[in-house]
């Protein structure tokens, strides 16, 4: 079993310890000597599953989320606050958070064991894989931003159109267009680490 750091945002953050996020998508970085997947090469696709840069089922990633140490008033026993469980304090504390990137291992909260690896195109996420990544759901009726119970209808939940907003808030415009290779990571949460 290995372990290695993956970076989450706040929202993401809060997803993973409300248990609404499973999966987590990432942009494909081709190694071992630029292979990129092919649905049509079964064994060149084992080859590129086998290195994976998120690990294989049974190793586990640790996360790195936005944090502030020493902050007494704040933060739990371990002495370490997390700024994805006091986003509304953010402002008002300003430089004492530190970006996720600096995170130690010791701070860090979350363990996640990777249960699945896979790559797939961004577009192809289904609706169900879509709700896995946290994403929130698209209103089916914002006919000029009024919610379904303003107007009574009574669709079905979108899941694909918000994650399709989540992807482009974090990666930019037009990244959803690029439909770009994805390593697809499924995960159960295994332990909190600093705060448990």
């Amino acid at each position: 079993m290995k372990e290695r750091p993956i970076l989450f945002n706040g929202a993401m953050v809060r997803a993973v310890l409300a248990g609404t996020k499973t999966q987590t998508r990432r942009i494909f970085k081709a190694k071992n000597g630029g292979v990129w997947p092919n649905e049509r090469d079964l064994p060149g696709m084992r080859q590129i599953l086998r290195n994976c840069s998120y690990g294989q089922p049974g190793d586990r990633l640790w996360v790195r989320e936005t944090f502030a140490e020493g902050i007494h008033q704040m933060a739990d026993v371990n002495h370490w606050a997390y700024a994805a469980d006091r986003f509304g304090e953010q402002q008002r504390l300003g430089d004492l958070w530190k970006p996720s990137i600096h995170m130690p291992r010791a701070a860090s909260r979350l363990t996640l064991e990777v249960t699945g690896v896979r790559v797939e195109r961004l577009q192809d996420i289904s609706e169900a894989d879509a709700q896995a990544e946290g994403a929130m759901p698209l209103d089916p009726c914002d006919h000029a931003r009024r919610s379904c119970a303003e107007i009574g209808c009574s669709g079905p939940q979108d899941y694909r159109g918000g994650f399709k907003a989540l992807w482009e808030s974090i990666n930019g415009p037009g990244s959803w267009e690029a439909n770009p290779w994805l390593w697809v990571v499924e995960f159960k949460k295994t332990a909190q680490g600093a705060s448990a």
